[in-house]
């Protein structure tokens, strides 16, 4: 369950109110800090929090989730999963017998050690893996990573506005886009420069989850 915490809830709260205000019917939620697992509805906004963080009793670093319009939990085929304090999973009904895999995953900064780094990168290949050519996968998350631009050298994974220069990070990022087939589809498009990526397999139209 949710810290009873008011400071918890009315962060919550706002964050559905925002949610709402821009019509975002699915957001991924990283750094949430809560410990455990928690799902919690904001009745009057009409969104439902879906989060995993680091077991009751240790610090709370990291954390992952999801926030899903409250009206569209009935379209769910398999509510949202935490796998660690970094990935979740969730897989949603799409019309024509069709599903959608969606991973929210917020990765290791450069600060935290390589080994770290690693385990984040095999534990999200191995997830990858997982899911069926058939269904339509998105990644969401905050990756802590710069890419750079160039795009020649990684064609089918980087668009024409990536920004800033590629770090360590990005290096590992890049690698697993290209080996599970993966477009960073911010970078196809000019938008402001951020650290958060949304990617989709190639060569698959995105469907729009406006309920």
């Amino acid at each position: 369950m949710l810290d009873s915490d008011d400071r918890h809830e009315r962060r919550t709260a706002i964050i559905a109110r925002e949610l709402a205000r821009y019509k975002i019917d699915i957001a991924a939620l990283s750094e949430t800090r809560l410990s455990g697992e928690t799902e919690l509805e904001e009745v009057g906004a009409g969104y439902t929090f879906f989060c995993m963080g680091q077991p009751v009793g240790q610090p709370r670093q990291t954390g992952i989730g999801f926030a899903i319009r409250t009206a569209l939990i009935s379209q769910l085929e398999q509510r949202p999963q935490g796998l660690s304090p970094r990935l979740m999973t969730m897989k949603l009904h799409l019309k024509r017998g069709r599903s959608a895999i969606l991973i929210s995953a917020n990765a290791p900064t450069m600060s935290n050690d390589d080994a770290d780094k690693e385990a984040f990168y095999d534990h999200l290949s191995s997830v990858l893996q997982t899911v069926s050519f058939k269904d339509r996968l998105f990644l969401l998350g905050d990756y802590n990573a710069r890419v750079g631009r160039d795009a020649q050298t990684w064609p089918r994974v980087l668009g024409q506005h990536s920004v800033g220069n590629a770090n360590s990070n990005g290096s590992l990022l890049l690698q697993t886009c290209s080996e599970h087939e993966l477009a960073i589809t911010n970078t196809y498009f000019q938008q402001a420069n951020k650290l958060c990526f949304f990617f989709h397999r190639q060569n698959i139209q995105t469907p729009s989850f406006s309920h």
